[in-house]
């Protein structure tokens, strides 16, 4: 029944069984098709070796695991296998837990373990069906996971470098991070790949401050790096400024060889030193590249557009073009971006025409969004509104989001107004939305606005997204959030901050506050500047800087929000004052203050 009618017949086996199963292994050998696969099969069953345990195995395993092989075909010829061996479970298991239907891994480990009688489950085993858990978004998948960690101990794999590795990345990947770090903690040892995938898992999370503490451990430890360390350390470096951190990466890297001989350490360099700040370093590595590939181009026109440097973006992308490497949607994200930042309107409409149209690359929400952007900062705002009401995904609440904040930029009350009635009909609208709109109100003096918002607020219960940010200073990693009382340092800082306001106004400095024409007390959060703006995050980094670095030194500050236009003005009078120059890296794009202005030129 295996046997298609077209097929055509396949010699007969030789006569001793040995020679039947040599001729039948070096058929599977060679097989390299479900069509030649299905051939062989009948050829097994007719000669009665079905149950033998090479052939079946590999029968199993190409249905199973083969780009080529089929989950259903596994399925039905598992069935037929009288008994079957741990390496024929390990195989389904392992077949489903990469599919589509990853419950699917679980389903076959249930019956595996059921029977105490059938084979027990081993290091692939387990490894296996913890990542189907890992990808099986459901409540049960948590409980089985852990069910499956008490099968561990209790079989004595939890001293297994691969299970236990498994486990970490399983109870990370759905967020469990604590037990991940537990598995990690009550292993009675350690090898180098274990310790890549607790930076690893960190890193994903988004935890990138433990990751780097966990390569603290490491060499307290005395455990050597290997170029998955450093690609997981470097992009920990890149999330949260840590540049210092990522140059002493560089020379490992350089020291080790791994630089020369590891794409993939070139790539992360590249990108920590664009995030950190850092262009003309990210360049010489990317210059001093033997090898690129689509990610080595992509992290440079990235680098470049978050920078605001879009001319130089699309210099690169042509560069790329001609050295034969095709663009992908990232490559077109970075293009955009940098278009965007820098008021390149046309180029920006002709580079997202050309995705389709010559790289078939159909558009992505975020493609839409840099050309709400670009079109919103320019002032085409009805221009910017024809964009979303086009893009497929129009109910995405960030489109509308990027479009309310054009209409501040142009005090456009009414484009604001359809903002932000798709925000509430969405459920999206947060407090950062009700301040832009009080914004724009404010602006053309409409005090009714402005108290709607503020009512709107305090109906709904809305919070305010806390606004941080990181700065590094020798080698560590210093977190502000607004209005901050948790740092050690806390009342120096303030002294220090009043003392650089001070400063700075003499200079001609005015707060955000004092300029409004209507009063918006009572609206506060990160990003926006009316409400205790003297002691936005960024200002308190700013102080903290100037104080424990030598004069001249270049200030690096990371943001998890866009920085306001109060913090903004405040960070070039400082620039100026205090001759420093001062990086800052907000949600969307770098800031590079020197000498009283800014890389943006006041567009952004």
């Amino acid at each position: 029944m295996f046997l298609s009618q077209e097929s055509p017949p396949l010699e007969a086996p030789a006569e001793t069984s040995n020679t039947k199963t040599k001729t039948i292994l070096n058929l599977l050998q060679g097989c390299n098709t479900l069509k030649k696969l299905r051939k062989i099969h009948a050829c097994v069953i007719t000669a009665g070796l079905l149950n033998h345990p090479a052939i079946s195995t590999k029968l199993l395993n190409f249905c199973a695991v083969s780009v080529s092989g089929s989950l259903l075909y596994a399925r039905l010829l598992f069935y037929q296998i009288h008994n079957p061996q741990i390496d024929h479970w390990n195989s389904i298991i392992r077949g489903f837990s990469r599919s589509s239907s990853p419950i699917q891994s679980i389903f076959f480990y249930n019956q595996m373990v059921s029977i105490p009688t059938r084979s027990r489950p081993d290091t692939y085993t387990f490894s296996f069906v913890l990542r189907a858990c890992e990808r099986v978004i459901i409540p049960l998948a948590d409980r089985k996971r852990k069910e499956v960690h008490g099968t561990v101990i209790r079989s004595g794999y939890d001293r297994d470098f691969v299970v236990c590795t498994n486990l970490m990345r399983s109870y990370a990947g759905n967020g469990s991070i604590e037990n991940a770090r537990k598995v990690f903690d009550e292993m009675p040892a350690r090898d180098l790949v274990t310790w890549n995938s607790m930076i690893s898992c960190y890193a994903q999370a988004g935890f990138h401050y433990e990751a780097l503490k966990t390569y603290d451990l490491m060499r307290i430890e005395n455990v050597g790096v290997d170029g998955f360390t450093l690609v997981g350390l470097l992009s920990s470096c890149a999330h949260v400024g840590a540049l210092n951190l990522g140059i002493e990466m560089h020379r490992l890297a350089r020291e080790s060889g791994f630089l020369n001989r590891n794409i993939y350490v070139g790539n992360a360099l590249i990108d920590m030193y664009a995030k950190c700040g850092n262009l003309e370093a990210a360049l010489s590595v990317f210059d001093g590249m033997k090898k690129r590939d689509i990610f080595t181009w992509n992290s440079i026109v990235v680098g470049y557009g978050v920078h605001g440097r879009g001319l130089e973006a699309i210099e690169f992308f042509k560069k790329m073009v001609m050295d034969g490497v095709n663009p992908n949607s990232i490559t077109f994200l970075g293009l955009l971006c940098g278009c965007s930042h820098q008021g390149l309107v046309q180029e920006g409409v002709k580079f997202f025409n050309l995705m389709l149209s010559k790289y078939n690359i159909k558009p992505e929400i975020k493609h839409y969004g840099c050309m709400v952007d670009l079109l919103g900062r320019a002032g085409k705002l009805k221009l910017a509104l024809d964009i979303i009401n086009s893009c497929p995904s129009q109910n995405d609440p960030v489109l509308w989001r990027t479009l309310l904040g054009s209409c501040k930029i142009h005090k456009n009350v009414e484009i604001g107004e359809i903002a932000m009635r798709n925000l509430v009909q969405l459920r999206a609208s947060n407090a950062g939305d009700c301040v832009l709109l009080a914004t724009i109100y404010g602006e053309v003096n409409n005090a009714d606005g402005v108290s709607t918002m503020r009512k709107m607020i305090k109906s709904q219960g809305i919070k305010t997204t806390p606004g941080w940010s990181w700065m590094e200073i020798n080698g560590q990693v210093h977190k502000f959030v607004v209005n901050d009382i948790s740092h050690p340092d806390i009342n120096e800082i303030y002294m220090k901050l009043r003392e650089v306001i001070q400063e700075v106004t003499l200079l001609g400095y005015v707060e955000e506050d004092s300029m409004s024409l209507v009063s918006l007390k009572g609206f506060s959060g990160e990003g926006y500047c009316w409400g205790n703006g003297s002691y936005h995050s960024e200002k308190l980094a700013i102080a903290f800087g100037i104080s424990r670095t030598p004069v001249g030194t270049c200030l690096r500050i990371t943001k998890n929000l866009r920085v306001c236009r109060d913090c903004h003005s405040f960070t070039k009078f400082v620039s100026k004052a205090f001759n420093r120059e001062i990086v800052v890296r907000d949600r969307v794009r770098f800031h590079h203050f020197k000498d009283g202005e800014c890389s943006c030129k006041d567009y952004w």
